[in-house]
C-alpha cells in the first residue's frame, strides 16, 4: 500500500466528494493515506467531512480524513490536489444570469455562447480562473511537486491556462466520454464489449472510432437512426442530463460526420438554443441542461442530494453505505492516482497538452484525449484525424473563443471581452454589450473583477 497526502480544493460539493470518498475507500492500494479537505463553507465542509469518516470506518478502510477552511494548511506536504471548487458557487451565477437576461441575453452570458455551450466562461469566469491561479500559485510555493487533478469547470480553459503559466503537473479529468454506454445501450449493445474513441476538446469530443465486438459499429448507428429514431423520440422523456441520444446529436452527426459524445451534444451552436421552445425540440420536454426548466432541475436535485446527506451526517445511526454503495464508480479520479503511485499503467480519458495527439491543433492547447497514465506520468496517444467539416467549424471555433477568454484574463483588456461579447448572436448593437458588461462587473461580488479588467487605454496609460 502507497501512502500519500491528498488535498481536496472545493470539498464541500457533498454530492461528488461523498462519492469519491467512496471510491478512496474501496482502493486498498491507497490505504494509509491522509486526506484533507478544504473549503470555505463551514458547513458544508463539517457535513463532508462527517460522512469521510464514517463512511471510512463503515468500511474499515485505512484513511485519515480531516478538515480546513485554509488553503495553504490543505496544501502542506501534499502528493495529489484535486480542484473541485466554483467560485462563489452556483448563486453567484444565477445572479449574473438575472442580470445579463435583463439586458437581453437569454440564459445569460456565461451559459451559452454562439458555438459552445460554456461552462462559467469569461464573463463571470474571471472569479473561477482568478481561483485557478491562486491555487497554482499557492502549489508553487507548498508543494510544487504534487501533481494537480483538475475536475473544475470551464477545464477547457483552466487547463490551458495552467499548462502555460504554471509548471504544476495538471491532469484534467471528466466523465462525458462515458456518453458512448448510453450510446451502445440505447443500440441495444453491451458497453462492455464496446470499445471507442473520442478526442477533441473537453465537452467537445467526436466519435472517431466505435467498435461492438471488433466490428465496426456506426452502421448500427445509422440503421437506429434510419429505423428507431422517431419512434424513440416520440415516446421519449428524458431528464435535464440526457441529451446523448437527442435529436440534437443525430443532426450533429448529420451536418459534422461524426456522432457527438456527452456534453458535445450541447454544443452545435445557436440553432438549438435561441429559446425555450427550440430547446425543446432538440432536447425534449425539460429543453436539455442548458434551458431554464433543466438546470432548474439541475439545481433542485443538489439542494435535495446535500439535503440528504446533511440529515445522514446528523444521524449516526444511519449507514452511510447504504446510500453510497462502497463500489468504486466510473469517475477515473482515484484510479488515476492510483496508477501514478503504484505504477498500474493503463489508458484513461485524459485532458492535458496536444503536442501531436491531434493534427491540427497547436501543442500548448489542452485536448481531451487517451493517455497512458503510469508512474512515469501522462503521456497522451495520437488519435485519428478529427474531419475538416468539425476542425474547421467547431474545434477552431472553441479554441478561438478559448484564447479570447485567457487574452482577456492575462491582460485584463476589457476591450477584449467586448470583442467576444458582440460576436453573440443576442447582441443587437455595442452599447448593449456594453451596459451588460458594466452590471454584471457592478455586481458586488465581482469588485475584484471590475478593477482587474480596465479599458485598453486606461492599461496603456498605466
Amino acid at each position: 500500500m502507497a501512502q500519500i497526502n491528498l488535498a481536496v480544493i472545493g470539498a464541500g460539493s457533498a454530492v461528488w466528494s461523498i462519492q469519491l470518498v467512496a471510491d478512496l475507500c474501496v482502493t486498498k492500494s491507497l490505504w494509509g493515506s491522509n486526506v484533507t479537505l478544504m473549503d470555505i463553507d463551514r458547513e458544508r465542509l463539517r457535513v463532508i467531512h462527517e460522512l469521510a469518516t464514517r463512511y471510512a470506518r463503515e468500511t474499515n478502510a485505512d484513511l485519515r480524513f480531516r478538515a480546513t477552511t485554509s488553503r495553504a494548511e490543505a496544501l502542506k506536504d501534499a502528493d495529489f490536489v484535486i480542484n473541485a471548487a466554483l467560485a462563489g458557487g452556483h448563486q453567484n451565477y444565477e445572479i449574473q444570469r438575472e442580470v445579463a437576461e435583463k439586458h437581453g441575453y437569454y440564459r445569460g452570458i456565461d451559459a451559452v455562447d454562439h458555438n459552445m455551450v460554456s461552462d462559467y466562461h469569461v464573463f463571470g469566469g474571471y472569479n473561477q480562473l482568478k481561483l485557478f491561479t491562486d491555487i497554482l500559485l499557492d502549489m508553487e510555493k507548498i508543494c510544487p511537486d504534487a501533481w494537480l487533478i483538475n475536475i473544475a469547470n470551464p477545464l477547457f480553459e483552466l487547463c490551458t491556462l495552467g499548462h502555460r503559466i504554471s509548471r504544476i503537473k495538471i491532469i484534467g479529468l471528466c466523465h462525458g466520454h462515458l456518453g458512448y454506454r448510453e450510446l451502445a445501450s440505447t443500440l441495444g449493445l453491451d458497453y462492455r464489449d464496446v470499445t471507442f474513441e473520442a478526442p477533441g476538446l473537453n465537452h467537445c469530443i467526436w466519435l472517431t472510432d466505435f467498435r461492438f465486438k471488433g466490428e465496426n459499429a456506426y452502421p448500427l448507428i445509422d440503421e437506429w437512426i434510419e429505423k428507431r429514431a422517431e419512434e424513440y423520440w416520440r415516446v421519449w422523456e428524458p431528464d435535464y442530463w440526457e441529451t446523448q441520444m437527442s435529436p440534437a446529436a443525430v443532426d450533429m452527426y448529420r451536418r459534422y460526420g461524426l456522432f457527438p459524445i456527452g456534453d458535445t451534444t450541447r454544443s452545435g451552436g445557436w440553432k438549438y438554443h435561441y429559446s425555450l421552445e427550440t430547446k425543446k425540440k432538440w432536447y425534449g420536454p425539460l429543453g436539455g441542461f442548458d434551458s431554464e426548466l433543466g438546470w432548474q432541475r439541475y439545481l433542485n436535485h443538489l439542494r435535495m442530494r446535500l439535503e440528504r446527506l446533511t440529515q445522514i451526517a446528523d444521524d449516526p445511526s444511519t449507514p452511510i453505505t447504504s446510500e453510497v454503495p462502497p463500489v468504486l464508480s466510473d469517475e477515473s479520479v482515484v484510479p488515476v492516482i492510483d496508477s501514478i503511485v503504484n505504477d498500474k499503467e493503463a489508458i484513461y480519458q485524459v485532458n492535458v497538452p496536444n503536442n501531436g495527439a491531434i493534427d491540427g491543433i497547436p501543442h500548448n492547447v489542452v485536448v481531451e484525449v487517451p493517455g497512458v497514465v503510469s508512474a512515469k506520468g501522462v503521456r497522451p496517444l495520437r488519435v485519428s484525424q478529427l474531419p475538416k467539416r468539425v476542425m474547421e467549424m467547431v474545434i477552431k471555433v472553441r479554441i478561438y473563443r478559448m484564447e479570447l477568454g485567457l487574452e482577456a484574463f492575462l491582460t485584463g483588456d476589457k476591450d477584449v471581452l467586448l470583442e467576444e461579447l458582440t460576436s453573440d448572436p443576442r447582441t443587437r448593437n455595442f452599447e448593449q454589450a456594453e451596459k451588460v458588461l458594466e452590471a454584471i462587473m457592478n455586481l458586488p461580488f465581482n469588485i475584484e473583477m471590475r478593477e482587474h479588467y480596465r479599458s485598453k487605454a486606461r492599461r496603456l496609460a498605466v
